[in-house]
């Protein structure tokens, strides 16, 4: 009996993706937990895997396709020796990249797709292009043409330098004709489905969010000590060592902030103030088309060593695409430290439906007055973001300075 396989929603808030790539085509024998497509969402590349076996008789959403709402049919299943019925239709209102291919008879078995999973598994050919999970991300980035590149690793497997080689000497497939033609050396970069969403939400909170920013100056030099203390104690190797960076400690301070200033930790509603009893820190990272915000829950309750583990386990996986939606999908408050690039200070754009987000800025060593004497110091400039629907100023104020002596004072921080 055939039937639909349906776009499937792979987060509480996905109400269209992108079908990025098929991984399968019509007439493929699969079985279950085989990979089918890969569906590309606003923070993430997600593959969707099979639960029931059957023969992919025919695929109704090209590749490239965007715009494809959830529970809209991307393909047909059938049973093995079974036709393909005649009345089933290629979605409308659906963007596509290719014109939709003729029905095929079908010749196997595939399954129906409703589970998904991070998309950077092991090495998985697309067609006979055989090429790593980093290189096909570079690529779809890029809009380098895999069938094009010619690989160099092992058994002729496409690698990272292999697409960048692609890059530097050809014309991507995305250098197409815009709406202003592209003068001298520029090329029209097509946007992906995150940079989309990042437009669309950012300006969305912009307008409709009244922000006010307040700034605050606070000194490293008590949690740079201490740093290197816990440090020093870490074992070398093995389950428990670790390595605590200035941003987990900031991470830490920030949850130590929200539980003594609660009303910043809060959502705003038509109806009502939701107040959120644990501190959930979105901790914004950067990638290559955009940023992700992966989350490290309930960061009042838990050591330093863990925050910097869960932190860096986190952050290495949002960069390969790994991260699952529920691990970069809430969150309560935000920080966005842009301390690594020297910035003296910056005012971030709050996440709704998050209350506020924290600028961090970079410890730079200058003059202070200490009692009457001066002193050198080093100071980094945070900058507290807020939605004035939900904190007002005077709250905004006690958060910072709960913030400054968590960290000028950072035993509050391993106690």
């Amino acid at each position: 009996m055939a039937t639909e396989i349906l776009m499937p929603a792979l987060s509480p808030t996905m109400t269209e993706g992108k079908l990025a790539r098929w991984l399968k085509k019509e007439g493929d024998a699969v079985n279950s937990g085989d990979v089918l497509a890969e569906i590309e969402t606003d923070k993430a590349t997600m593959e969707v895997e099979a639960i029931e076996e059957g023969i992919l008789g025919r695929i109704l959403v090209q590749e490239g396709a965007e715009g494809v709402a959830v529970n809209t049919p991307i393909a047909i299943l059938v049973e093995e020796g079974e036709a393909v019925p005649d009345n089933i239709d290629t979605p409308k209102n659906v963007a596509s990249a290719a014109p939709a291919t003729a029905p095929q008879p079908a010749a196997a078995s595939a399954p129906i797709a409703t589970q998904a999973a991070p998309a950077q598994r092991a090495d998985k050919p697309v067609g006979r292009v055989v090429a790593s999970p980093l290189a096909r991300r570079i690529a779809r980035q890029k809009n380098i043409d895999l069938a094009a590149v010619k690989g160099t690793g092992p058994n002729g497997r496409i690698v990272k330098r292999d697409v960048e080689a692609a890059l530097n000497k050809a014309p991507s497939i995305g250098q197409v004709a815009s709406a202003a033609p592209a003068s001298g050396g520029s090329r029209a970069v097509p946007h992906t489905t995150m940079r989309k969403v990042i437009a669309r939400r950012l300006s969305e909170s912009k307008s409709t969010i009244p922000h006010f920013y307040v700034s605050i100056d606070v000194e490293l030099d008590a949690l740079l000590a201490l740093r290197s203390q816990l440090n020093a104690m870490s074992p070398a190797e093995g389950a428990d060592a670790f390595k605590l960076s200035v941003n987990d400690m900031l991470i830490k301070a920030s949850a130590v902030a929200l539980k003594q200033v609660p009303e910043v930790n809060a959502s705003y509603t038509e109806d009502a103030m939701i107040l959120h009893e644990d501190a959930d820190i979105s901790v914004a990272v950067s990638l290559d088309d955009g940023l992700i915000t992966p989350i490290v829950k309930q960061a009042d309750r838990k050591s330093l060593k863990d925050i910097s583990q869960e932190a860096k386990d986190l952050i290495s996986r949002a960069r390969s695409g790994k991260l699952k939606p529920e691990e970069f999908q809430g969150g309560t408050f935000s920080i966005s430290n842009m301390g690594m690039y020297g910035v003296k200070d910056f005012a971030a754009i709050v996440n709704p439906p998050q209350a506020a987000i924290l600028a961090i800025a970079a410890g730079k060593k200058q003059a202070v007055v200490k009692g009457n004497e001066l002193a050198i110091a080093t100071v980094m400039t945070v900058t507290l973001s807020v939605d004035h629907r939900v904190v007002d100023g005077a709250a905004a104020a006690r958060w910072l300075s709960a913030f400054r002596a968590a960290v000028e004072s950072p035993l509050s921080l391993v106690l």
